[in-house]
């Protein structure tokens, strides 16, 4: 019984539900979006685009529009301009990445650091889950659940572009057509995210599980229920944990997914080196 209240005590207070909620759908559509960016090796462009949405969050605050607004816009630039770049200069694609993200980042945190504002800067950094509102839950449900349903439908569409783009070409799919579907999910899925893990840490929520999934698994299905699973589960632990050790939500969280890929690549490599010693005995 001990055990069981451990784990049920937080449910007892109302702002603990609304962070298990939203950080639950935003680990689902990140499970889902990892797998892709894995396969992809998009890990940096996620990165990039995670960075980048910060001027834009400085313009819809000065604007007065709604922030999500703002750094889907911003992220959504990054990602086409390293894309014109790429195709228009001899530099490749990871240094103008690199280039293009710290810049916009830093001109994010200077204009940020100017504008008087109530929202806080180490909240846009590393996430506020447990200040999440009723508004915040229902842009998140929107943009999580619009992203994770188009991802689940058009999967094997996706998974052609991401494994093999000539093949995608060959069978009738438009390439710029998906990279741009692609390329306009992951900013809004790293918008979503925010809430929870900030846009320093939301890279590690857009990578691990489907690092994870890619080590245990042999097919693409498989691989994102595995992603699926791991990433639920940890951002369940990550905001119980944070609430009985008075510790922040998501470096938890990514702590709890970081686990679950160390412990799938030890028990990998032990399944390994047992075969090796039966064989060899």
């Amino acid at each position: 019984m001990a055990v069981i209240d451990y784990f049920l005590e937080p449910l007892s207070y109302a702002f603990m539900q609304r962070a298990m909620l939203v950080s639950v759908l935003i680990g689902v559509v990140c499970a889902i979006f990892s797998c892709f960016l894995v396969v992809k090796r998009w890990s940096l462009m996620g990165d990039a685009v995670s960075h980048a949405v910060l001027p834009g969050m400085a313009i819809a605050l000065l604007m007065k529009v709604p922030i999500a607004v703002g750094a889907f816009l911003s992220g959504l630039f990054c990602a086409l301009t390293t894309g014109y770049l790429k195709q228009n200069s001899r530099i490749k694609e990871d240094a103008l990445m690199g280039i293009v993200f710290s810049g916009m980042f830093a001109v994010g945190l200077i204009m940020l650091t100017k504008i008087e504002t109530n929202v806080h800067l180490l909240h846009i950094l590393f996430g506020n889950v447990l200040g999440i509102s009723q508004r915040d839950i229902w842009e998140v449900a929107l943009i999580s659940g619009g992203c994770g349903f188009v991802m689940l439908i058009k999967r094997r569409d996706f998974m052609f572009y991401c494994f093999d783009p000539i093949y995608a070409t060959v069978v009738g799919l438009s390439n710029k057509k998906h990279n741009f579907a692609l390329l306009s999910m992951l900013a809004l899925t790293i918008v979503a995210a925010m809430k929870v893990a900030g846009i320093i840490l939301v890279m590690a929520m857009l990578i691990t599980p489907g690092a994870t999934g890619l080590l245990v698994s042999k097919s693409f299905d498989k691989m994102m229920l595995v992603s699926v699973g791991t990433s639920v589960i940890s951002c369940l632990l990550g905001v119980i944990f944070s609430f009985h050790f008075d510790a922040a939500t998501a470096p938890l969280i990514v702590l709890m997914q970081i686990a679950f890929f160390l412990v799938s690549l030890l028990s990998i490599k032990a399944i390994a080196y047992k075969k090796r010693f039966l064989s060899l005995a």
